[in-house]
């Protein structure tokens, strides 16, 4: 039923539990082709009263195939609970949002929808003034890089990038004449769940008892990736490749050095091209993709250590009573 086990019995009784409160609703896109909908989720520190304000904003993206309501949560809960107010959406084709499930034809759309409605947050007057940061697990820290490099240079306090999807490797890039073929074939039809590739749990997570748990997730999609998926994630990483350079935002990147889903070698890229005067990589020896839930609870822990720490000297000092 829930990610944590069976108790607490409910979502707000485990926000409690572990110092935060959290509510969902659905955002609308202003659009003029038509407004599509995004299952949005908000979690603030438990007990803040009316004035009371958090550290900062944290505007959260998760990664292809997953959603913000199974474990993606932790982190946020975690962060809640550290005095941050954090807010992230289902992207379009996954979890609870609109559109096929995992299809994402075009990342310029779910860039726009996003941005829409992490503005419309920005804009509550009881946010005012508050910095405001970007947090991306793998195509999550892709699409962060992708707002950033979309926005006025200001608009972001900083970027966590989780093991980020900003370069497809050639190690594992598909050789010539398959990306040809691909694309060839995407454009008649690009929601055949064709691709092949290797089973992302097994791959990303550590500790067997969490693969059972991000196994069940009922609103992970388990198929594999559909070709325009595919083609649109190549055009959208070959694009980030080409402009690490243009990367100003301050950032912390964090990778596993065991990660087979996206390439550590590429974070390593990012951090020597990004023209970012506040920059900083970490590098984790035998860590897998999935840093932030399937590897063991003193890894992870210390994943998040590091995150704290680097938001913590970017934004106001924690509230004491």
């Amino acid at each position: 039923v829930n990610f944590w086990g069976e108790h607490p019995a409910t979502e707000a009784e485990y926000y409690a539990a572990h110092g935060a409160e959290g509510e969902s609703s659905y955002f609308s896109t202003p659009d003029d082709a038509g407004a599509r909908r995004l299952f949005t989720r908000s979690w603030r520190p438990a007990g803040g009263g009316a004035g009371a304000r958090p550290r900062a904003l944290v505007f959260m993206v998760h990664g292809y195939g997953n959603d913000i309501s199974w474990t993606f949560q932790a982190t946020a809960v975690f962060l809640a609970r550290s005095g941050f107010a954090c807010f992230a959406a289902d992207l379009p084709g996954h979890g609870r949002s609109h559109g096929l499930q995992a299809f994402v034809p075009d990342l310029e759309v779910a860039v726009a929808d996003l941005l829409a409605f992490f503005r419309s947050v920005r804009r509550r007057e009881e946010h005012a003034g508050l910095p405001c940061f970007l947090f991306g697990e793998s195509m999550g820290g892709a699409i962060c890089l992708l707002i950033h490099l979309r926005t006025p240079p200001g608009e972001w306090a900083g970027a966590v990038l989780v093991a980020p999807m900003c370069r497809i490797s050639d190690r594992i890039r598909p050789r010539w004449p398959v990306p040809e073929i691909l694309t060839l074939v995407s454009r008649f039809a690009p929601t055949l769940p064709i691709v092949p590739t290797a089973d992302l749990i097994e791959k990303s997570v550590k500790v067997p008892a969490k693969r059972l748990i991000a196994a069940r997730n009922p609103m992970r999609y388990n198929g594999r990736p559909r070709l325009g998926t595919v083609m649109e994630l190549l055009r959208a990483t070959d694009e980030l490749g080409a402009r690490l350079g243009e990367v100003t935002i301050p950032f912390l990147v964090v990778h596993g050095s065991a990660d087979e889903v996206t390439d550590p070698a590429v974070s390593g890229a990012l951090y020597e091209a990004a023209a970012s005067e506040d920059k900083t990589i970490k590098m984790y020896d035998g860590m897998l993709h999935s840093m932030l839930f399937g590897e063991p609870e003193e890894n992870i822990e210390r994943v998040r250590g590091d995150i704290l720490a680097w938001l913590s000297e970017r934004c106001t000092p924690a509230a004491t009573s």
